[in-house]
């Protein structure tokens, strides 16, 4: 019985260790989420944006970011609690809420990454306050929002078809898949598109049709799949994103013209792909 005591108290020693050893390795994490918040409070944004990493304040400026915590409550930040801390080598997580000052509760769910030995905020999400479709969940976007997110990229895509140049269409992607891949290596992906006389602007009034339910990878991307009901020939695509930053930026891009003889299809790789 003594020997089962000890093994007992051994064990909960240990479990106590274990959690110790989580709130130390993440404690860095929790300072830099609450000096940001502290400056936010103070509306000092240029204070607060030096607690970004370089990927979210390339991707988000300040008047973007200023809208964010406004319509988010932020703004009004007192106190932070994190029910959930994760790190695995330069990225972490803090998932919890923040207490605002007139009593309010903003789940949130705050990235880092480690620059330059310090834990800086890659990304800050808020689920969507309110009533949500059944394919929705605090990470996965509303149907209406994966619908905008594919009509967007698709209107950035038409314009550098127009254009017969990638470069608008790259400047609006994630920075991880701009340090991935060229103007000009999109130029050799999706040319053929610039020659075949479609102009992919008419999408812009079609709402597109998603397939099945959407789920996030084990990496975090979100991966949207569908077609428009365009005829006579119907165009396909594969859209993969990354949320960076405050908002879901494209990392991957794919389409596909079904003709009644041929078919036309170009997909370009996303990072890491072989």
């Amino acid at each position: 019985m003594k020997t089962l005591l000890k093994v007992v108290v051994g064990l909960a020693v240990m479990f106590i260790v274990a959690i110790g050893i989580v709130f130390w390795l993440t404690a860095g994490m929790a300072d830099t989420a609450n000096a940001f918040f502290q400056a936010v409070k103070k509306q000092d944004i240029a204070a607060a944006r030096s607690y970004l990493s370089e990927d979210f304040k390339a991707s988000t400026d300040a008047t973007a970011l200023n809208e964010f915590l406004t319509q988010s409550s932020i703004l009004h930040f007192k106190e932070a609690s994190w029910s959930n801390r994760q790190t695995s080598g330069g990225r972490g997580e803090l998932n919890g809420a923040i207490r605002t000052e007139t009593g309010g509760v903003v789940p949130l769910k705050v990235m880092f990454i480690k620059e330059n030995g310090a834990w800086k905020i890659y990304a800050i999400q808020k689920p969507t306050a309110g009533l949500q479709s059944e394919a929705s969940s605090p990470t996965v976007p509303s149907k209406s929002d994966q619908v905008a997110l594919v009509k967007r990229s698709m209107h950035e895509f038409a314009l550098s078809v127009n254009s017969k140049s990638m470069q608008h269409f790259r400047s609006t992607v994630s920075q991880m898949w701009q340090r991935q891949i060229t103007t000009e290596q999109l130029d050799k992906v999706f040319g053929k598109a610039y020659g075949i006389g479609v102009d992919f602007t008419v999408l812009d009034k079609i709402e597109p049709v998603l397939d099945g339910q959407v789920a996030l990878g084990k990496n975090g991307e979100l991966v949207l799949r569908g077609y428009y009901a365009t005829h006579p020939n119907q165009v396909s695509f594969e859209q993969s994103y990354l949320y960076e930053g405050i908002g879901w930026k494209l990392f991957g891009f794919g389409f596909n013209i079904k003709k009644s003889e041929q078919a036309a299809a170009e997909t370009a790789p996303r990072p890491g792909a072989t």
